[in-house]
């Protein structure tokens, strides 16, 4: 910064500095929609943890992960509701609001949008990032097990768009999840491409040829679901894929850890280890406490 022009030294305007160049401009801070998108833009695929409630997401951002998910299941089946029917809209968006205060950038599963209408789906997208979300999942599966029309979606994918330009719209298609759509996959995708999606995922496939076509066909990054039996990360990598999400996988390894934990005790058993101990659960409160005297 230019030092101020000291006493009897001249003209202020003599002494003022050239204008700074574009290059010294100050810059917009990014969007977490924007930190977000660069993520998938890296040498290795993102690996996306998805959390389902603060403490999951705050252990998950704690431990390095450069950005966390949120997980439909676990949020529904966290408050006693079933997953994929479009009633866990209230529950997501009060999570989404906390999850926002994490110092990474945060994308939420917001099912089918909780709505038939591209503008109720759109004004979500919206609030969700006014409160600081950086993307969303949006998934054309329905409740009665078949896909939207896919005119339908594409609609959808625009409002969205129009209504909130910066959040990152991943765009999920269950083509491999529902029987008998399988041969969808790539029209879909390119549809939902064209319409303005920022990424598009396809849960449930697992071939390595047609994870490499669909990914060299695609000018967004193509998104999958980590499998057991599907490909590796470093696999995945090679195919072409821009990112790898663990959906479920978390909160059922979680529910598997609480009743390892109840049987041990219950027989006397030595406890997992690496079980974290009461402090450390309650500091990972202080991640969402700006402002408070812990930082």
């Amino acid at each position: 910064m230019a030092s101020r022009t000291a006493p009897g030294s001249g003209s202020a305007d003599h002494d003022r500095p050239p204008p700074p160049s574009g290059a010294d401009l100050p810059t917009e801070p990014e969007s977490p929609g924007e930190r977000f998108r660069a993520l998938h833009l890296r040498g290795a695929p993102l690996l996306l943890p998805n959390a389902w409630d603060h403490a999951s997401a705050a252990a998950l951002a704690a431990a390095g992960f450069r950005a966390v998910g949120t997980t439909s299941l676990g949020v529904a089946a966290a408050a006693g509701l079933p997953d994929a029917r479009g009633l866990a809209r209230e529950e997501t968006l009060r999570l989404a609001r906390g999850l926002s205060r994490l110092d990474v950038p945060v994308s939420v599963d917001v099912e089918g949008g909780f709505s038939a209408s591209p503008a109720r789906v759109a004004a979500l997208a919206a609030e969700l990032k006014r409160t600081g979300i950086a993307g969303i999942n949006l998934e054309d599966g329905l409740a009665d097990g078949g896909l939207a029309d896919t005119g339908h979606q594409r609609a959808v994918i625009r409002a969205v768009r129009e209504a909130a330009p910066t959040l990152f719209l991943n765009a999920r298609t269950d083509t491999r999840w529902l029987p008998g759509h399988a041969e969808q996959t790539a029209d879909r995708a390119a549809a939902y491409e064209e319409a303005g999606a920022d990424g598009v995922f396809v849960p449930g496939l697992r071939d390595e040829e047609e994870i490499a076509a669909l990914a060299a066909a695609l000018r967004v990054p193509l998104n999958i679901l980590h499998s057991p039996d599907g490909p590796p990360l470093r696999v995945l990598a090679d195919l072409g894929v821009r990112r790898v999400s663990c959906g479920s996988l978390l909160f059922r390894a979680a529910l598997h850890g609480a009743l390892a934990a109840a049987e041990a005790v219950a027989s006397g058993l030595p406890l997992p280890e690496g079980v974290p101990d009461y402090g450390a659960v309650q500091g990972l409160a202080r991640r969402f406490a700006r402002g408070s005297a812990d930082g």
